[in-house]
């Protein structure tokens, strides 16, 4: 069976954590499994570019990021989702983004669908640059990269400041169920072939 794994970047378990679970249950309807990681709420240092993953295959550092990195190497695509820190993504997610070196490495990312969701304060809050940069990581890894289908958007989108806000708000849910279901079609597409 299938598995596409849902990393939440964000600190809090609201708007950011509810988009993606949104988006994992479009995956569901497709008969894919589906797991969702809260990095905000693991250990995960930042990267001290000591290069001991290079010549070991996985980060030395003792926390949380190599139980996660193994699960991402088994999944078939991943949802990335951040909330929008002055435009870009929040340090918990670039964090575990950097510790990602000898993933590059090995491949692990390689062809692997992926898509990304951020959710900013204001509509025009830095969404996109956001969900830009969760893309280049992407790209950098060798992954295939899907966004929301049917809007033709970079994928979800959502502006909030609090959960009753992303709960009401109709574009968010839109984007992030139509990313969740073009991802889902992708890999079943990929794996049928």
């Amino acid at each position: 069976m299938y598995k596409i794994i849902g990393l939440v970047g964000s600190p809090r378990k609201e708007n950011t954590y509810f988009l993606t679970q949104t988006a994992l249950a479009e995956v569901k309807k497709h008969n894919i499994k589906t797991e969702l990681i809260h990095l905000g709420k693991l250990n995960i240092k930042p990267c001290n570019v000591c290069n001991a993953c290079i010549k070991q295959g996985k980060c030395i550092i003792d926390d949380d990021y190599n139980k996660i990195s193994e699960k991402i190497k088994d999944a078939d695509g991943i949802i990335m989702s951040s909330p929008v820190y002055f435009g870009g993504v929040s340090a918990q997610l670039k964090a575990f983004m950097d510790r990602t070196r000898h993933l590059r490495r090995e491949d692990a990312l390689t062809d692997k669908i992926t898509g990304a969701i951020a959710v900013g304060a204001s509509r025009n809050g830095g969404q996109e640059t956001t969900i830009q940069q969760i893309h280049n990581f992407f790209l950098i890894h060798g992954a295939i990269i899907v966004g929301d289908e049917k809007t033709r958007h970079y994928g979800g989108t959502g502006q909030a400041s609090k959960l009753e806000d992303i709960k009401n708000d109709n574009h968010a849910i839109e984007t992030s169920k139509n990313l969740g279901a073009h991802i889902a079609k992708v890999v079943l597409k990929l794996n049928k072939e």
